[in-house]
């Protein structure tokens, strides 16, 4: 019966073994090209393209890197950066966001709303991820937090309502408070909204307050005078590129005229300034890696709600403190995250 079959089919035992070995060669093989074409298409190089204010990359970026990182991106081998640096000049945003579009990136990861802003007018294609923005609902980059909607998403501080916090904590830290100085450039929307609402607590806390702005680091100089002029007697000074770069200059100007100042991010106390609370910035960093990867993953923005911050920081800085003649209450010293001394 095993030759009547073997004739069915024409060949002989040893052809159908060369056969098999055959077929087993060529499937092999097969095999083998569909598992290298797999490899090449997992080991995709992505494209990140970075847009920032800022003249180059400091301690934040490579937080986002290191997360990256550790999310399995090598770069290098499986995605790439392209830096876009705008060096304080915020007016070169838009030409820089153009150029990274035109680069076809993968993704555009933005720094303050600025960058933001001339993303999003850059393209509609390409997702866009907030590292840091202000009130990006009340500046009109997203309809909502809950539903961004188009090709943007990511993180957001709360800065209205910051800005009003900060008024509160002054006066904690300073009792005697009572004429306000808030030092901002009104070009920018997210000031404008900040100082609304730094003018609202004021005026519950029945301090008066007077408003400076200052665009360029001559102004800085500038609006100092004016608030010796004025006897102000508390400042709350806003955050943005020029003032973040120059956040030496501004602590020392504090120190100088003997004014109690308060800030929103640390990078201030690190300078020399005297308090400050605001956003934990790596968390915001670590995050927004997440976010990329996400996307990278096939993730569509509109579908990623908007995240706020979750850890805030309150810092005091003693030195400063006493190179100003003021005693930091000890409930305040209590509640502060970290106490330089």
């Amino acid at each position: 019966m095993k030759s009547f079959w073997i004739l069915d089919f024409g060949f002989s035992i040893k052809e159908a073994a060369n056969k098999r070995i055959l077929f087993i060669a060529l499937f092999t093989t097969l095999f083998a090209l569909c598992s290298v074409a797999h490899a090449q298409q997992a080991k995709k190089v992505h494209r990140i393209g970075y847009l920032s204010g800022r003249s180059g990359a400091g301690p934040l970026d490579e937080v986002f890197k290191t997360t990256l990182g550790e999310l399995g991106y090598g770069e290098g081998k499986t995605v790439t950066f392209a830096y876009r640096w705008a060096e304080e000049k915020l007016d070169r945003l838009p030409a820089l966001a153009t150029e990274l579009v035109k680069l076809k990136v993968d993704v555009i990861v933005t720094e303050t709303t600025p960058a933001a802003r001339a993303a999003k007018k850059a393209t509609t294609a390409i997702p866009i991820v907030m590292a840091l923005s202000g009130d990006a609902v009340g500046v009109g980059l997203v309809a909502s937090l809950a539903r961004p909607g188009a090709n943007i998403t990511g993180l957001t501080f709360i800065g209205p309502d910051l800005a009003g916090k900060l008024v509160e904590l002054l006066k904690e830290i300073s009792p005697k408070t009572s004429r306000l100085a808030y030092l901002g450039n009104p070009d920018l929307t997210p000031e404008v909204l900040a100082a609304k609402a730094t003018q609202t607590v004021a005026q519950r806390l029945n301090m008066s307050i007077k408003f400076l702005e200052a665009r360029t680091e001559k102004d800085l100089k500038r609006a100092f005078d004016e608030i010796e002029q004025a006897r102000a007697d508390g400042l709350v000074v806003s955050q943005n590129v020029m003032y973040v770069q120059h956040r030496k200059m501004i602590a020392e100007l504090a120190v100088q005229h003997r004014i109690p100042a308060i800030y929103g991010r640390s990078d201030f106390i690190d300078a020399g300034g005297l308090a400050s609370y605001g956003t934990n910035f790596p968390d915001l960093y670590r995050r927004a890696a997440l976010y990329v990867d996400k996307i990278l993953k096939g993730a569509k923005p509109a579908d990623l709600p908007i995240e706020q911050p979750t850890k805030f920081e309150l810092v005091i800085n003693l030195k400063a403190a006493k190179q100003i003649g003021l005693t930091i209450p000890p409930n305040v010293l209590a509640r502060a995250d970290w106490v330089i001394k």
